[in-house]
């Protein structure tokens, strides 16, 4: 087990994962690591080398190709394809979709988890994702599951590309594509994202951020006395 501090976040898109793990993780500070970028940088690799993110077989043809790095600066979590910053491009609902689909496939997932358990590994850290209470960081003893209502998820989503200047999807779509994504994740042969029985769970339907930080450090400190 590692020594060092490991919190293990898990819920569906749109769940406010991120926001939350930004805030423990300046809360502690310790590192925060946003896995769901490294299969958008993923996703985003296979479309370049023009691999469909459906055909396992083909992405296996380019898996060792694909340096997919992680670094920290003054803004926090970059994700790296070979020298390229990458980060700013991920945030797109066709790669959201396509992270979803690329990390079905078990090469895929195998990889990425690696990456992630070094991080682990070698620093305190607090990860968000799907299988990081299942696959990534099973032996944590600081495990969440973090879900909201698909539609308090999709307003979220809306809101969050409305911001950043995206105005040609709407919110139908964007509930669409949350309900879809939720049916992949959970439904997937591989690693499917759910909640582990010793996982706390936090709603964040009708919570505000600081009252989801505040359950959740309390839990970790609870659970780092015992």
């Amino acid at each position: 087990m590692s020594e060092h501090l490991n919190i293990a976040i898990d819920g569906p898109s749109g769940a406010g994962k991120s926001t939350l793990a930004k805030a423990v993780a300046s809360a502690l500070q310790i590192r925060y690591l946003d896995t769901g970028a490294m299969y958008r940088a993923m996703a985003l690799f296979a479309t370049r080398r023009g691999v469909s993110v459906n055909d396992e077989a083909g992405l296996k043809t380019i898996l060792d190709d694909a340096d997919i790095r992680v670094k920290y600066d003054e803004r926090g979590q970059r994700v790296l394809l070979g020298e390229e910053d990458v980060t700013d491009s991920l945030r797109t609902q066709e790669l959201a979709m396509g992270a979803s689909t690329v990390s079905a496939h078990p090469c895929v997932r195998g990889k990425l988890a690696e990456l992630q358990r070094e991080v682990g590994r070698n620093y305190d850290v607090v990860m968000d994702g799907r299988d990081i209470t299942t696959n990534v960081l099973p032996h944590t003893k600081h495990k969440f599951f973090v879900t909201a209502r698909p539609e308090v998820r999709a307003e979220r989503r809306f809101k969050e590309l409305r911001a950043r200047g995206n105005t040609t999807e709407t919110y139908e779509q964007v509930l669409a594509d949350i309900k879809l994504r939720d049916h992949n994740d959970s439904t997937r042969a591989y690693m499917p994202l759910r909640q582990t029985e010793d996982a706390v769970l936090i709603d964040t339907s009708d919570m505000t951020i600081q009252e989801a930080l505040s359950l959740l450090l309390r839990t970790v400190s609870e659970k780092q006395d015992r």
